[in-house]
């Protein structure tokens, strides 16, 4: 047997011995890898210089959906993924419209969401947190607040709000209390999580157990690899070598992907912060998926 079949029958080998659930989250018919979405932020630069060219290259890649950014103010991006046939279920947007609200009627919100219904958006996701925002316990519990408020328009529009963590809401603070503890217990019935674990695991939380605690609240999930040798925790960020194609680091995709259906997740977003070739990169990713 020469080297190259012997690799082949090995890596064969390997995956009808690998666990039940890594085959599961691979088969033709799981509802994620049918369905699977990208946030379009990974190719942020090249949607800058070719908006078109680029959603019809994710299309092309095998992306079902393409979940937006910079929402309301992203009508390339919308009109692109029309004409390409791309999914759009679910957008980050201007969250400040919902943590540093003008008005107690949270207006600028309300504009927001309706063009979100014009559209058909099912899904709006509070990306981020300026650091006056959650500074201290206080500060998550204010934001918790708006978030809640935010919901609750949401859902009379028929739309769910989410929250995207990334590694600072999982920094002790107060008798070692989180930024997210405050999350999962102020955020009411009507606010959800969208679970980035590739953050959660820069935190230092196993994402399964993470995913298991929050059972019936997660909406969406993100899905990116994070280099071996990073250093845990980090809750300031990491270095932009970091951010890997789905299968090339530490993160076992597999069971998240499996324990996604277990828990009611929606909708799961490949996402890669960083690249030096991010059209490649979601290429690779998709390759994974597919078990290539």
């Amino acid at each position: 047997m020469n080297r190259r079949r012997f690799l082949r029958t090995s890596a064969a080998t390997a995956l009808f011995a690998a666990p039940s659930q890594s085959l599961l989250a691979l088969k033709t018919n799981n509802a994620y890898r049918k369905k699977i979405g990208i946030q379009l932020y990974t190719l942020r630069n090249e949607i800058t210089k070719d908006t078109a060219a680029t959603i019809k290259a994710v299309k092309s890649a095998g992306y079902i959906q393409g979940e937006l950014y910079g929402f309301p103010n992203c009508d390339l991006m919308i009109k692109a993924a029309q004409e390409v046939g791309l999914e759009l279920h679910s957008s980050h947007f201007d969250w400040e419209a919902v943590t540093s609200p003008k008005d107690v009627a949270l207006s600028d919100f309300q504009k927001i969401l309706e063009k979100a219904k014009a559209i058909g958006l099912s899904h709006l996701v509070v990306p981020y947190l300026h650091e006056k925002d959650r500074t201290t316990l206080d500060d998550y519990k204010r934001t918790a607040e708006n978030c809640n408020k935010a919901a609750a328009l949401a859902k009379k529009a028929g739309i769910q709000l989410s929250y995207h963590n990334h590694a600072f809401e999982f920094m002790p603070q107060e008798n070692g209390v989180t930024g997210y503890d405050v999350f999962v217990k102020e955020f009411s019935p009507d606010m959800q999580f969208e679970v980035d674990v590739f953050w959660v695991k820069v935190g230092n939380v196993d994402p399964i157990a993470h995913m298991k605690r929050l059972k019936g609240r997660i909406s969406q999930l993100h899905l990116k690899d994070l280099k071996k040798d990073t250093k845990l925790p980090s809750y300031g960020g990491v270095a932009k070598e970091a951010f890997l194609e789905l299968g090339n680091g530490m993160i076992d995709m597999e069971p998240i992907i499996v324990a996604a259906s277990e828990i009611g997740v929606s909708h799961c977003h490949v996402e890669q912060d960083h690249s030096p070739h991010p059209l490649a990169s979601i290429v690779q990713s998709m390759k994974y998926l597919k078990g290539l």
